[in-house]
């Protein structure tokens, strides 16, 4: 998928191609996580629709939870929703980031080549 060592540094726009197709995968995992989410906190903790959509997006982002929660079904949810949001969050942060550092760490490793020649 990435260009070895030994290869060229991607050009510009193929490199800006790939980190939109890697924040595309990052952004649709984040809106399946967030509809999960909401239709959790609507069934489970018995919330409204904004409601439930508020709580999803402040535990998608790492904020926290709003308000109470009704019955151990939605606070058990609410509990598994947390723990789940927080690796869903880093993991869509690493996917968008992997081709960044991937060609900083590149782009070091030619310069350091070309300065043993």
């Amino acid at each position: 998928m990435y260009e070895l060592h030994t290869e060229n540094l991607l050009p510009r726009r193929q490199f800006l191609r790939r980190l939109a197709r890697h924040g595309g995968l990052a952004g649709v995992v984040l809106v399946l996580s967030l509809a999960v989410g909401i239709l959790g906190f609507h069934f489970f903790a018995n919330q409204q629709w904004l409601d439930a959509y508020l709580n999803a997006t402040m535990l998608l982002s790492g904020m926290g939870p709003v308000g109470d929660f009704q019955g151990s079904v939605g606070k058990i949810f609410a509990g598994i929703y947390a723990m789940y949001s927080g690796i869903v969050f880093l993991g869509a942060t690493a996917v968008f980031l992997a081709p960044v550092v991937h060609r900083v760490l590149h782009k070091l490793r030619l310069s350091e080549d070309r300065k043993r020649k």
